[in-house]
């Protein structure tokens, strides 16, 4: 059977189902990081607030460094835990894998969600936050990882739902932190909602990945060389002949059928796979490297000049940094769709993504505060908004570009490695952004 003759995704099911996971793979770290002025709030000093200082004084030091730790906590796990999937894929099946970080995940966030009642001085409420973040990326990364290495197995136009669901993630996360700084985000019920969302959101995530062995699309691209696919329909057409002729010679017919392309025993080398992909795997690093040095440990702290004593000052982080770049990210994830230009042999694939290091001075001569050194040279809204638009729909599109090309630059037995080592660089990128983050903080 070829993959031409193989079964058709009916309704889309597989498709939806991809996307629905690429939702709960970003999710949780999303609703952590837009929730950050709920966390920081939480960090007040006690003696400052009593004293009358909180509001003149400047934020204390577990305020101020919140974004970055936050970010080092996330992105440090993320690397380790993608680098420790692509070694034990092959000996842990991927239902463990993606089932299990599925459950760990929403029972952090339910635990999350109680914790909203709890009274915590700062310092332990931080180290709670800082765990909790630790655990959920560190699910998160076998999740993904696994993921986009199963993937690898299907078509490329099956790798985009997985980035286009990730965008979504964002976006769903921005609004949901809208709606509730609009019903009154200083009451601690409203938090609690926001976190049950995203517990809502993971069980209908483990809903779909337990339907998706189910469906006859999934079922033959991701069995090995198809084999298994081949018996599993070559067992059902013996079945009928003996029904029908019983006759013992059936079984000779059954394994007539089976024609591996190769040795299933055979693992593919992972430096023969990285040779052949390493410009798509050093590409996606860089991209994330740039945007996660900027984002949010930069961009979350620029003010407003328009919203100074108006309620746009309340908006305008929600708004302008994550609900703008969630959007216009899930934007440039989601035209892979429609086009994939440059080519996976283009030069000029990594030459853009190379050029989006202008973004890094860029933020940075906005109007971050508090500032030392650099001046500000794009103070108005209008400046920061424009600039967040093409950062976030380019680090979209040529994300999801570099993550469905790789698999495809390798043969079919590979891409499920293919797969994992670009999930291990697009790691490994998040991990380098969020180290060098606190060096652009400190020019600033």
């Amino acid at each position: 059977m070829t993959a031409r003759d193989g079964p058709q995704d009916r309704y889309k099911a597989v498709w939806l189902i991809f996307f629905i996971l690429g939702l709960g793979t970003l999710l949780p770290w999303n609703f952590f990081m837009t929730a950050r002025e709920y966390f920081i709030g939480r960090l007040v000093d006690p003696e400052m607030s009593h004293s009358g200082n909180e509001t003149n004084g400047a934020p204390s030091y577990l305020q101020s460094m919140f974004d970055n730790f936050m970010t080092l906590c996330a992105m440090v796990p993320l690397l380790i835990f993608t680098c420790l999937n692509s070694f034990i894929h092959q000996r842990i099946p991927h239902q463990i894998r993606i089932s299990g970080s599925l459950v760990a995940i929403g029972v952090v966030f339910l635990v999350t969600a109680i914790m909203v009642k709890v009274d915590m001085e700062p310092l332990p409420f931080f180290i709670f936050t800082m765990i909790s973040i630790i655990f959920i990326n560190s699910f998160g990364a076998m999740l993904q990882s696994s993921l986009f290495g199963l993937a690898g197995l299907l078509p490329a136009s099956y790798t985009a739902p997985i980035m286009s669901g990730q965008g979504l993630a964002g976006t769903f996360a921005a609004l949901a932190m809208i709606f509730s700084i609009a019903i009154g985000a200083q009451q601690p019920e409203s938090f609690i909602g926001y976190f049950t969302t995203a517990c809502v959101a993971i069980v209908l995530a483990i809903f779909s990945y337990i339907l998706l062995p189910r469906l006859d699309f999934f079922r033959y691209y991701s069995m090995k060389d198809k084999t298994e696919y081949r018996v599993y329909n070559a067992e059902l057409e013996t079945k009928r002949d003996l029904i029908k002729k019983d006759e013992p010679n059936g079984m000779e017919q059954n394994n007539s059928k089976i024609i591996p392309v190769h040795n299933p025993d055979e693992k593919p080398s992972v430096t023969v796979i990285f040779k052949k992909l390493w410009v798509m795997a050093v590409s996606v690093c860089f991209v994330f490297t740039v945007t996660i040095g900027v984002f949010p440990s930069i961009t979350a702290k620029v003010s407003t000049v328009l919203g100074e004593g108006n309620r746009w000052g309340l908006y305008f982080i929600p708004v302008s940094c994550f609900l703008l770049f969630n959007v216009f990210d899930w934007t440039g994830r989601s035209l892979t769709a429609l086009f994939t230009w440059p080519g996976k042999d283009s030069c000029l694939l990594p030459v853009m993504v190379a050029l989006r290091v202008i973004f890094i001075p860029l933020f940075m001569l906005c109007n971050v505060q508090p500032r030392k050194y650099l001046p500000v040279v794009f103070s108005h809204d209008a400046w920061y908004i424009i600039f967040m638009i093409f950062f976030s729909i380019s680090n979209g599109y040529l994300a999801s570009l570099c993550m469905c090309f790789g698999p495809k630059k390798v043969h079919a037995h590979e891409a499920e490695t293919a797969g994992a080592i670009m999930a291990f660089f697009l790691s490994l990128g998040l991990a380098l952004g969020a180290a060098v983050s606190f060096l652009f903080r400190i020019l600033i």
